[in-house]
């Protein structure tokens, strides 16, 4: 009896191991799980998309749904409110923001502005796309709507209007206190998210600033000015991307809203909550830049072959310093969610495209061989204090 039962027990686990796999791989486009093991990059992430931007097609999904806080992204989120302030014309680029005693306490990553500067609006755009200045997003909102509160307001209206319905902004820069919870912060999806990166890059000159890898902060400062570095590490490094915006908090994790160009087509990407392999691993984001980094290959592999017809996404074309940068306000609707591109009107830009800024698109891939697309390097090791 007992070697009839030590015989039966392998068999029978052996048996409810395939069960359990068989019912995994029956799992619908949107699974319930909150957090996903990424086996190819070792990155683990509550949720990613990968979108078509000229058609807005989902590419692919995974827990694109899950509600996360978006961290640093959420600047994006304030350069749209910013954009239409633009457009209206009740901002310019050359409009001078004097610094006050809330934006110049900021924590977290600042250009460390005083309460004795003013600088302009498109200085501190720059050092809110580049640096991901908190100090910086707060002056900005608060010269835009007159209050924070009153910025914070503009922000939720917009995420309405591009058909963010899962997504709540409580700050405009997307920094929270350690004591806060995560659901006292600002909140949205990858898919969410997503909408929102697709409107920047149809609607506004985004690229102008998030495809900037290095820019200098402050010329007239006393003690000379403050080097910035785009946080975006794939920048310079990936085929063809040129934007858009990395985040993290301790209540996040690591997050990523990326796209990039390739043969006039292009991807948007959003990766949210992602850590290293080893648990809630913090690696600088490593893991999840790998990871973006195969999403962005996936896409274009999975995009229709060169030639077929699509549609190019416009960008605005770069205003001067005396100029007024546009922003269309026609409410984008949420795309549908197919596994692979499909035909799907495109929505183009009322002007015309801008020349290209991105200085690493000439070496494109093709459908056939979009591999490799990659010369990167990323820090080994964990940071000592979060930001």
């Amino acid at each position: 009896m007992n070697r009839l039962r030590l015989f039966l027990f392998p068999v029978v686990a052996i048996a409810f191991a395939l069960t359990a796999h068989a019912a995994t791989k029956q799992k619908p486009t949107r699974p319930s799980s909150t957090s996903t093991s990424r086996a190819e990059t070792g990155a683990t992430c509550k949720g990613s998309i990968v979108l078509d931007a000229a058609t807005g097609a989902v590419i692919f999904e995974e827990n694109a749904d899950v509600i996360s806080p978006p961290a640093s992204m959420t600047k994006l989120m304030t350069f749209a409110v910013l954009a239409d302030k633009l457009q209206s014309g009740s901002l310019t680029l050359d409009t001078p923001v004097s610094v006050d005693a809330s934006d110049a306490g900021m924590g977290g990553t600042q250009v460390y502005l005083d309460t004795r500067e003013t600088f302009t609006v498109e200085e501190l755009i720059y050092a809110m796309m580049i640096q991901s200045a908190n100090d910086a997003a707060h002056a900005l909102a608060r010269t835009a709507a007159g209050s924070v509160p009153g910025f914070i307001q503009l922000m939720n209206a917009k995420a309405r209007e591009i058909g963010m319905a899962h997504s709540t902004f409580r700050t405009p820069h997307g920094l929270t206190s350690k004591r806060q919870s995560i659901n006292e912060g600002d909140l949205t999806t990858p898919r969410d998210f997503a909408l929102l990166c697709r409107h920047l890059i149809l609607k506004t000159d985004v690229l102008k600033y998030t495809s900037v890898k290095k820019r200098d902060f402050g010329a007239a400062r006393a003690k000379g000015p403050m080097h910035m570095e785009n946080h975006n590490k794939l920048l310079g490094r990936v085929i063809g991307v040129d934007g858009l915006k990395t985040g993290y908090t301790e209540n996040a994790g690591y997050c990523l809203s990326a796209t990039a160009e390739r043969n006039g087509r292009r991807v948007i990407v959003v990766a949210m909550g992602c850590f290293g392999p080893k648990g809630h691993e913090i690696d600088m984001g490593r893991s999840r830049d790998l990871h973006c980094i195969e999403l962005i290959d996936r896409g274009f592999a999975s995009l229709p072959p060169a030639g077929a017809p699509t549609a190019k996404p416009a960008t605005l074309a770069p205003a001067s310093s005396s100029s007024k940068s546009p922003a269309a306000n026609a409410t984008t609707r949420p795309p549908a969610a197919p596994t692979t591109a499909t035909s799907v009107t495109p929505e183009v830009s009322p002007v015309q495209p801008a020349a290209s800024t991105n200085p690493v698109t000439s070496a494109p891939d093709t459908p056939e061989a979009p591999a490799p697309s990659v010369k990167f390097e990323l820090p080994q090791k964990a940071p000592k204090a979060t930001k």
